[in-house]
């Protein structure tokens, strides 16, 4: 049974603006699922729906078993969010932040655990500086921390490397390694596509309040071994001839170019047998060259394809 359930999930504000529409989406325990889309794509929206902060138009949300609007405080207990915005109490001392956000869910302090986070996340040294002495990068570290306090199942990173240091970047991806080990499930909202590549074991995008693509990150990566062959035709030809059609290849709309895509890790890419078939075929092109895509290749072509068609 997947940790986090959404069904039909939609949200229009009274401005009339529909932020997400329609979002099906199972989150499997223990997994890394990274969300990928632009500024404005809905992705603080649905983060912000199952953490209990906004309220959706319809649809319904569980989490580890239990519905957000009918079983509000044990969905909330399962989960620890660490928001974009770096909003503490400035004349706090860090560990007493820490301390109290863990008492918020009712549980009994544990000084043991707090100690352990704190180093985890190179804040012990810290513990009695008040937040306002410290830089932007330690205050990210301080809300990792008080979202871990409580000791969820479900850990949301929404943007957790935005603006922030390489150090703390990597305390970070070290914290959420050990805490899969742990069995937490980590979901994660970022712009940086490579920390995705590296973490995640699967990643969705989301582009105008709809989840146009959730993937393995393996599935993903095989793509990332494709390259595409194009050659560009001395003639136009109306469609692919029947004796090529085992090669899967892509004809332009003008008739000039064709596009084959294989493998670069397969034995054969089934080159030269293509080039012998054009030949006689009776098909002459006048250049031809290769391209590979990236992973943000693929981000940024599936969010181009969504809003041509929108």
């Amino acid at each position: 049974m997947p940790i986090i359930s959404i069904s039909k999930l939609s949200k229009t504000y009274t401005s009339g603006f529909t932020a997400l529409s329609g979002i099906d989406l199972a989150i499997e325990r223990g997994e890394i699922f990274a969300l990928l889309g632009p500024n404005g794509a809905g992705k603080s929206t649905l983060i912000n729906i199952v953490c209990g902060i906004v309220t959706p138009s319809s649809g319904t949300v569980t989490v580890d078993g239990h519905d957000i609007a009918r079983d509000y405080r044990a969905a909330r207990r399962a989960i620890g969010l660490v928001p974009q915005e770096l909003t503490t109490d400035a004349f706090e001392t860090v560990l007493n932040t820490v301390s109290f956000s863990r008492g918020l869910f009712g549980l009994r302090p544990d000084p043991a655990h707090i100690e352990k986070i704190l180093r985890a996340l190179s804040l012990w040294d810290k513990r009695d500086s008040r937040l306002m002495t410290l830089s932007g990068g330690m205050k990210r570290r301080v809300l990792i921390a008080k979202a871990l306090s409580h000791e969820p199942r479900v850990l949301f990173l929404d943007e957790p490397t935005a603006g922030v240091d390489v150090e703390l970047r990597q305390d970070m991806w070290r914290l959420v390694r050990d805490l899969r080990q742990q069995g937490v499930t980590v979901i994660l909202t970022t712009h940086y596509i490579e920390e995705a590549e590296e973490m995640a074991d699967r990643i969705g995008v989301i582009r105008r309040g709809r989840i146009i693509l959730v993937e393995e990150k393996a599935a993903l990566m095989h793509k990332l071994g494709r390259k595409q062959l194009k050659l560009q035709l001395q003639a136009p030809i109306a469609a692919v001839p029947p004796e090529l059609s085992d090669y899967g290849l892509a004809l332009s709309g003008d008739g000039r170019e064709l596009v084959y895509t294989y493998d670069t890790r397969a034995e054969r890419t089934g080159i030269t047998g293509l080039l012998t078939g054009l030949a006689a075929a009776g098909i002459p092109f006048s250049d031809l060259h290769t391209e590979q895509s990236s992973l943000e290749d693929i981000f940024v072509g599936l969010v181009r394809e969504g809003e041509t068609q929108a």
